[in-house]
């Protein structure tokens, strides 16, 4: 037998270090030896480019003896998924060959290496031994040894033109959010996977692997989930087609993308299953009449509900159409938007236009000024303005008022998600633009249920108090809730454009108030000062929004939150942690919600606040990338979210929209379920006390 080292054994794993030679010939200058691990079932380790989470073997060979060089070689890898994220290793086993480079040729030589070494299960342990192997002279060759040694040595990829690769291509979008590459080859491929290198800390999704001209072209698209610039290079591409082909190269680089073979056509939805999504897209609009979002436009509503008294039952049911509208339009008008967006590759979803200062600016402006109107500051004069149709003065003259009074109440009801909503809008836009157009139009349908059930039976109005001296009152209590309601915007102007954006924000729209309010002007430059004074907020949002820190800030509460890093998650939940993700924003009123009633309040709070327990928050408040391609990897195209990873769980439990303490309380228990040995706990001691 030839020369081999003591084992080291745990539980995870048995490394030993073997050699061709039994011996070191007369004059050898090298020598072939091999890193042998045998993984325990369930167990894997790392390539020389793990992904975003692992760690390569890595082995210091300065106790060694007459040893000059050694040259590590990597068998093509095997893929693993894990948090959604795409890790390359080895599992059962693999032997590491090594090229070993003598100072004195012929003379005897010692092998000693300090390894260390990552393997992980449901959780990953480091694994820090030596290895040595002594080889004398001699001539001695064992084909055992030479056997296992060069079955892994033909897995290395070859380089150069043993590919068999007359052209290859890749581009890196702008964004570093995906690489695609071309590759035509020689020989045809049959079922390849390609891994790919950008630099440590890279994190890809799945390939889209594509082949055309009879499997000589292979086509490739590959999510990049988090790219570090300050390690970030050029791509390196490792290609496999089965156990006896692999290849490594460097492409050239290209500005265009290239063009895919084929195109993968969206397949049309059952009959049965698009009528279950528009079932769900009309309950999650239906619900979110009853979410938190509806104190917001609550006001509007009672105020909508309550002019209608004064009206014939025809122009009622006319007026609370009108208002159907309203809605319905927002939503088509939305549906239109995100279609278009994603066409352009924008990254779209539920309530995004929150995250817009303009948006935000103007939103308050109109509540600003509505809200003045009901506390009785002034009055619209007939014909009605378009500030008086916005604010829903005027009365019975025309339904200008109603359509609006929808329209806004639609707007308003957006940031929040309901049960439902989000696989309704998942559905939405991941298919094509006609999916949109029908879940946005039952989504709409839901949302003005109200308007349309007011509509059918006018005489609803007349369960409400006979107007009287009680209505002045509740003006004044609706004009305070719209007026909340506008203070709320911006508040979330703060976190989303800055102070100083939002003192000017508020001063253009006081100094409009006052002009609304005194009319120090005659009529035609009173409209352009209005008009001025409507447009200039949203200009004054967008142009002096302050540049915000990039890292989120660690919020003092009674949670001890971290900041949202996607590859922290693999990395915490590698060392037995549970982590529980939230994805808020200050404009989103449900986040609110279960904030204050379930993720505040105990049992959940010291749930949350218990040892081995990570509580990470993603803050959506302005638009963010890395979350927004998080959500997306979830099927998610808005907020909350919420989800809890564990070694029993690696993928995740994603919560409801609306939390119970209850599903928070046993997503935590099933992600903490898995049981690690004491003996596997104990290496991860003492390896961490060693480090």
């Amino acid at each position: 037998m030839a020369a081999t080292s003591e084992s080291f054994s745990s539980t995870a794993v048995t490394a030993t270090l073997i050699s061709v030679q039994d011996g070191v010939p007369p004059g050898a200058e090298t020598l072939s030896a091999g890193l042998e691990l045998d993984l325990a079932n369930g167990w894997k380790t790392y390539w020389r480019s793990p992904g975003e989470v692992g760690i390569p073997p890595q082995v210091d060979w300065s106790g060694s003896t007459n040893i000059a060089k050694v040259e590590m070689l990597w068998p093509a890898p095997e893929r693993f998924t894990a948090f959604g994220i795409e890790n390359f290793g080895y599992s059962d086993e693999v032997v590491l060959p090594l090229q070993v480079a003598l100072k004195r040729p012929g003379e005897p030589a010692q092998l000693t290496g300090a390894v260390n070494l990552l393997v992980c299960s449901a959780v990953c342990v480091p694994q820090a031994f030596e290895l040595s192997l002594s080889i004398p002279r001699g001539t001695g060759i064992d084909g055992f040894s030479a056997s296992r040694i060069s079955t892994f040595l033909a897995r290395v990829p070859v380089e150069g033109t043993q590919t068999g690769i007359t052209s290859a291509a890749v581009s890196v979008d702008t964004e570093q959010a995906t690489l695609t590459l071309e590759l035509q080859s020689t020989t045809a491929f049959d079922s390849p996977d390609v891994f790919a290198e950008l630099g440590t800390g890279t994190a890809l999704g799945k390939p889209d692997i594509r082949l055309g001209n009879n499997g000589s072209t292979l086509w490739a698209r590959i999510p990049i989930l988090t790219a570090l610039d300050e390690v970030y290079t050029d791509p390196v591409l490792t290609v496999t087609d089965g156990p006896e082909r692999a290849l490594t190269l460097t492409p050239e680089s290209s500005a265009t993308p290239p063009v895919p073979p084929f195109r993968l056509e969206t397949l049309a939805p059952g009959l049965g299953q698009m009528a279950w999504i528009i079932l769900i897209a009309y309950l999650g609009g239906l619900i979110l009449n009853v979410m938190p979002c509806v104190l917001p436009v609550l006001s509007i509503k009672l105020s909508s509900a309550i002019k209608a008294q004064t009206r014939e039952p025809r122009s009622v049911r006319a007026g609370f159409l009108a208002a159907a509208m309203g809605v319905m339009a927002f939503m088509w008008s939305l549906a239109a938007i995100l279609y278009m967006l994603q066409q352009f590759g924008v990254a779209v979803g539920w309530g995004l236009q929150f995250q817009n200062p303009a948006f935000l600016a103007f939103m308050f402006v109109v509540l600003a000024v509505f809200s003045a109107s009901l506390l009785g500051l002034f009055e619209f004069s007939l014909p009605a303005s378009l500030q008086s149709r916005l604010a829903g003065a005027g009365g019975v003259s025309g339904y200008g008022a109603d359509f609006a009074t929808g329209f806004f109440g639609a707007v308003l009801a957006t940031p929040c998600s309901a049960p439902f909503l989000g696989t309704a809008i998942a559905f939405a836009l991941a298919g094509r633009g006609g999916d949109i157009v029908t879940v946005f139009t039952a989504l709409g349908l839901g949302l003005s249920t109200p308007y349309l059930v007011v509509a059918a039976v006018p005489g609803l109005v007349r369960a409400l108090p006979k107007p009287g001296r009680w209505m002045l009152g509740l003006k004044l209590i609706l004009g305070v809730l719209l007026l909340v309601t506008a203070l709320w915007l911006l508040w979330v102007l703060i976190g989303v454009a800055g102070p100083l954006s939002t003192i000017v924000v508020a001063a253009l729209a006081l100094l409009l108030l006052v002009l609304l309010t005194r009319r120090p002007l005659p009529h035609a430059p009173q409209a352009l000062s209005v008009v001025l004074l409507v447009i200039l907020p949203m200009i004054a949002a967008e142009l002096l929004v302050r540049q915000m820190p990039s890292e989120i800030e660690n919020r003092t509460g009674r949670i001890t939150w971290v900041s949202f890093d996607r590859s922290e998650i693999a990395r915490r939940v590698s060392r037995g942690e549970v982590i529980f993700v939230d994805v808020t924003a200050d404009w989103c009123l449900t986040c609110k919600a279960n904030k204050a009633l379930v993720l505040d309040r105990d049992p959940v709070l010291s749930a949350l606040n218990r040892e081995g327990v990570t509580a990470m928050q993603a803050d959506w408040t302005r638009p963010d990338e890395q979350i927004a391609r998080y959500l997306e990897a979830n099927n998610r195209y808005g907020i909350p979210f919420n989800a809890v990873y564990g070694p029993a769980t690696p993928n995740g439990i994603v919560l409801s929209e609306v939390l119970s303490s209850q599903d928070v309380l046993q997503a935590l228990e099933t992600a903490g379920a898995s049981r690690v040995t004491a003996e596997t706990l104990s290496l991860k001691f003492n390896a961490a006390q060693r480090n």
